[in-house]
């Protein structure tokens, strides 16, 4: 299912080798151990599979995150704490404004009283077909997708008491914290994941684990005997759900901001300028194609991997699929269980709002547009999408995408260990 384009391969051979080429023609070949920077290796081991599944856990003791609610505003708060105590105490929020916008019905094209875009849109039900989704070509299986909008179906009274306050428009607010640069401050990576969800469950996947992977990135670049020349900002989106508001919002308020340094002389930039842009979204549940009949496989696939995608239409998409490639060669050296994929389609994430602006890449569990669009997750924006539904394999392939993005923004800043 997961073929590299030709084009995209002799890309990568030629932009991101594996290995040098003076190693590429060794004989024997080289051992992977000799390609790997101990430091960074240290680094990597520091991730660990129970803490990234606590803090997982952490976040859905929130309910779904739905923006707009106090059970938000609260997740707010405790990523920010978490924060602080990793050591990231320069935490910051950009605050905005958000309104729900008004929504015209449908427009009939079809000319026979039916809606627009036919049994091939988000939401038909299971059957075969030939769908384009997300620029992506997709042959398959293709299930039911949706967001679950009834509290009836959360049968856990609890959790549907939790999530019972429904959204009201008004401030929004979400936080971020920098690991300042030593040799180059002014210059910066952007990591991310959107902290909000829906659905009526613990939106434990969707996207409790890319936030639990970004402030797991984030206590480890925040011990006090690791440093960078690069900085690296991690930012914990929200309104992801309602069209990528947040990440919007920190675009219109910062951008113009990048690389001033301020107070003149003082050697610190508020907002270095963006080098790249890394989003987490949907991390963990990789179980292959549904069946014929649109049940799922209850494990998981044996080809799961990390997928990384970038935008092949963006403005900036050379860029992008540079850094793709160098996060699928940090996935060889260090990541411990999963392979890593590189694919074109990015979409439907916070770093589509990037893309024509800097390098921005997406890390997935699937290709968004053509696996889970077609109902690859049975749990996205489900009741369903629980702590308690995933298993040790499921929450190993988020820490895989951890060790992945950590490495390579570890090789991309110049991080190294004090002695």
């Amino acid at each position: 299912m997961h073929r590299k384009p030709y084009l995209v391969i002799a890309f990568a051979l030629a932009t991101f080798a594996a290995v040098p080429a003076a190693h590429a023609q060794a004989d024997p070949p080289v051992r992977l151990d000799t390609l790997r920077n101990p430091e960074i290796q240290t680094m990597v081991a520091r991730l660990e599979l129970d803490k990234y599944k606590a803090t997982v856990k952490g976040l859905t003791q929130f309910g779904d995150r739905r923006q707009g609610t106090a059970r938000n505003r609260q997740a707010v708060d405790w990523i920010e704490a978490q924060l602080k105590s990793y050591g990231c105490t320069n935490t910051e929020r950009i605050i905005y404004t958000y309104t729900t916008p008004v929504r015209r019905a449908p427009v009939d094209t079809t000319g026979r009283g039916g809606r627009a875009g036919g049994a091939g849109g988000a939401g038909a039900g299971a059957g075969r077909g030939d769908w384009a989704q997300g620029g992506a070509r997709y042959r398959g299986v293709r299930t039911r997708t949706g967001v679950n909008v009834d509290s009836l179906k959360q049968l856990d009274p609890k959790l549907r008491a939790l999530n019972s306050e429904p959204a009201t428009d008004g401030e929004r607010q979400e936080v971020y914290c920098t690991k300042v640069g030593t040799t180059h401050p002014e210059e910066m990576y952007i990591v991310g994941g959107h902290m909000d969800g829906h659905g009526w469950g613990e939106a434990a996947n969707d996207d409790g684990s890319g936030t639990a992977l970004v402030m797991e990135l984030a206590r480890v670049f925040s011990s006090p005997d690791v440093q960078t020349d690069r900085s690296i900002r991690f930012v914990l989106w929200n309104n992801e759900e309602t069209g990528t508001n947040g990440a919007r919002a920190y675009i219109v308020q910062r951008q113009a901001l990048q690389g001033k340094e301020d107070p003149a002389g003082s050697g610190k930039y508020p907002e270095p300028k963006w080098l790249g842009m890394i989003q987490h979204d949907m991390m963990m549940f990789d179980h292959g194609m549904p069946r014929a009949d649109g049940t799922m496989s209850p494990d998981q696939r044996p080809e799961a991997d990390v997928n990384i995608e970038f935008a092949m239409t963006s403005k900036m998409s050379e860029g992008a699929q540079k850094l793709a490639w160098a996060l699928a060669t940090a996935n060889d050296k260090y990541a411990t269980d999963y392979p890593a994929q590189v694919g074109q389609h990015m979409t439907n994430t916070d770093s589509g709002p990037f893309q024509d602006i800097v390098a921005a890449i997406s890390l997935r569990e699937d290709e968004r547009g053509r696996d889970i669009g077609a109902g690859w997750d049975p749990q996205w924006h489900q009741v369903t999408d629980l702590y308690s539904t995933y298993s040790d394999k499921d929450f190993r392939l988020g820490l895989n995408a951890a060790q992945t993005t950590l490495s390579g923004v570890a090789t991309l800043t110049g991080a190294k260990l004090k002695k």
